[in-house]
């Protein structure tokens, strides 16, 4: 114990010390923790709600409506950030506790880092059993929080207040590793949140936490460098890690300098801006046809930090070369070695930076540069033709809601999706032109992250116009944070499309022979099917009785003149359109694996499941 000491509640010293946390990465400091989002209740109002009182000045607290979405906007904050900086959510116990869980998975898997502090049961079993208190006979100190060890990157319980210190400790070790971020939990007992303790001084002093830049192992480098100079039609496939690394710049000098095509994934979107003669769009599932094509017959695939999910590589349909190989740049080892390939375990600047010193020299054949950027040009009319809109007077399709916001939206405004049928227009046909301009949150594609997201993009980067994109299926789901955006006078966009139903699903179930069943919101008809009129629910109304101004479009043009007007207010607005349902989206370049019912009755599945066995037999293994 240090000489000089301070007598704290548990709660106070844990608010002291994450307002003196830092992070530093290239000479750039930040806060680790910059604020704090809560909902008090039992469990948290009297510990750290009384802590972020006493300590307002040190650590600004955002008042939120619900958990996830706390959590959301929690991640929108580090994503915009680069995971530079992060958030901190805290709730009572119970429920509030067990809605972080979904907020806490697609932190995890999108490898961004925030901090979740629920409040627990009583250490001391004072209070047994505790309002809200799960029981579980056989195991008596389980409780609610235990949901989050397996979503978290880190998990403690704080049963005591000295043991804080190596906990905190370890947590912020952990946000601020960009090899293992991702949601951190430490869950507080009511009763130690208020217990006092005599705390070192130097628990509260200013810490820097480095964010490191590995470089390659020069054996590993060696190995991907003779294979990406023995590769006759190599494509690189930039994922989020890119832009998590700020290797934006180093990416385009590898390109520039080999010619090597960029193909990216959801997270990947905008690693060059969509005007770069390399650049080929979107890959996978919702990629466009050049990627798709190219992909087919890469001999050498580069991943740079990506995962490699289904979409990116369509079930495993999509890299059809025999002898194709895959060389991966990732941070994570775990990551590396996916689909049995040359690892190169390193940040990704720091390793495209070593790699395009190595490859000195080297540069793609001009005969299949020529060929994708033919390619590219092809593509190009195909988005054109689905983002314009010929007459004004018309109700807009979807894309052509894209294509006016294209037009209206600047160079850095940031566009924010999740899920629905959006992601795949926008994967397919967004036209990014900066790195942080498109914001898809797709490894957890989590309905309803977008309104809550763009809270915290904006706290991010302020003065930027935000545009959460959503239909009305994820309206539905999560707008309470309107409400928020009112109050902390965040001048988020909402541009709400209303296609009566989930249209993402509903295709996906014609496809796999579920014939739409229950995915439209209309009255249910005679039948039991739900093909009756669409239900009498204005959207906009709602959003309106939020506290958000509403401009309601039924035509291109006042489509256009909406988000025109949404981007020069100062408060928060919602552009409500309904759209002509009819498909002007260019189809799939690439097959998704959803399993079809192997045996069926109705002639929708039995033709389904033909079409299934058909495509899954080009599945394959990368051994």
């Amino acid at each position: 114990m240090s000489a000089t000491t301070r007598r704290l509640t548990t709660a106070q010293a844990l608010v002291r010390f994450l307002s003196a946390q830092y992070t530093e990465r290239d000479g750039v400091r930040r806060r680790l923790i910059a604020g704090t989002w809560g909902i008090f209740g039992h469990g948290n109002v009297a510990g750290l709600g009384q802590a972020l009182v006493e300590y307002r000045d040190a650590m600004p607290y955002h008042q939120g409506r619900n958990e996830q979405s706390m959590v959301h906007a929690a991640v929108g904050y580090a994503r915009q950030l680069n995971r530079l900086s992060a958030q901190a959510v805290t709730t009572s116990i119970g429920p509030g506790a067990t809605n972080l869980v979904t907020g806490a998975a697609l932190a995890t898997i999108n490898r961004l880092p925030v901090l979740l502090l629920p409040g627990d049961y009583f250490a001391s079993r004072a209070a047994d059993p505790l309002l809200q208190q799960l029981e579980h006979p056989v195991e008596a100190d389980v409780s609610v929080n235990d949901t989050l060890r397996p979503v978290s990157r880190y998990f403690d319980r704080i049963t005591r207040p000295e043991a804080l210190i190596a906990s905190a400790l370890n947590a912020m070790r952990v946000l601020a590793d960009p090899a293992e971020t991702g949601a951190v939990t430490l869950a507080l007992p009511q009763d130690v949140q208020a217990e006092a303790y005599d705390w070192p001084e130097e628990f509260f002093a200013e810490r820097v936490w480095t964010v490191r830049r590995p470089a390659p192992d020069p054996v590993e480098l060696d190995a991907a460098v003779a294979a990406v100079r023995a590769a006759r039609r190599p494509l690189i496939v930039a994922g989020g890690g890119v832009h998590h690394s700020e290797a934006e710049d180093a990416l385009r000098a590898l390109v520039d300098a080999t010619g090597i095509p960029v193909a990216s994934t959801q997270a990947g979107k905008g690693s060059l801006r969509h005007d770069h003669p390399a650049d080929l769009g979107g890959i996978g599932h919702t990629g466009t046809a050049v990627s798709d094509a190219l992909a087919r017959d890469a001999d050498v695939v580069i991943g740079v930090g990506t995962r490699y999910t289904d979409f990116t590589t369509a079930s495993g349909t999509l890299f059809l070369n025999p002898d194709v190989r895959f060389v991966n740049l990732n941070i994570t080892g775990f990551d590396a070695h996916k689909l049995a390939a040359r690892p190169l375990v390193a940040d990704a600047r720091t390793g495209l930076e070593r790699l395009a010193e190595a490859l000195a020299g080297y540069r793609v054949d001009s005969a299949y540069e020529a060929e994708y950027r033919e390619g590219k040009e092809r593509w190009a009319a195909v988005v054109e033709a689905a983002l314009r809109a010929d007459d004004d007077t018309a109700v807009p399709t979807q894309t052509q809601v894209l294509g006016a916001l294209d037009a209206v939206a600047g160079d850095d405004d940031v566009v924010i999706n999740a899920a629905g049928s959006l992601p795949g227009d926008l994967h397919k046909l967004w036209r990014a032109r900066s790195p942080r301009q498109y914001h898809l949150e797709y490894g957890y594609s989590c309905m309803g992250y977008e309104i809550p997201a763009s809270l915290g993009v904006q706290q991010a980067a302020p003065g930027t116009p935000v545009w959460a994109l959503v239909g009305d299926g994820t309206y539905l789901m999560m707008p309470t944070e309107i409400v928020t955006a009112v109050q902390e006078g965040l001048p988020v966009n909402v541009v709400l499309v209303q296609n009566h139903g989930y249209a993402s699903i509903g295709g996906l179930s014609e496809e796999t022979g579920g014939e739409r069943y229950g995915t439209a919101y209309r009255y249910r008809a005679d039948d039991g099917s739900f093909t009756g009129a669409p239900l009498p629910v204005d959207l906009a109304a709602n959003a309106a009785s939020l506290g958000m101004d509403v401009l309601r479009a039924k035509t291109v043009r006042e489509l256009r003149t909406a988000l025109a007007e949404a981007r020069a207010s100062d408060r928060p607005t919602c552009v409500y359109v309904e759209t002509d349902p009819a498909p002007t989206a260019p189809p799939a370049e690439a097959w998704w694996d959803v399993p079809v019912a192997e045996v069926a009755t109705r002639e929708a599945a039995v033709r389904a499941r033909e079409r299934y066995d058909a495509q899954v037999s080009g599945r394959r293994r990368h051994l």
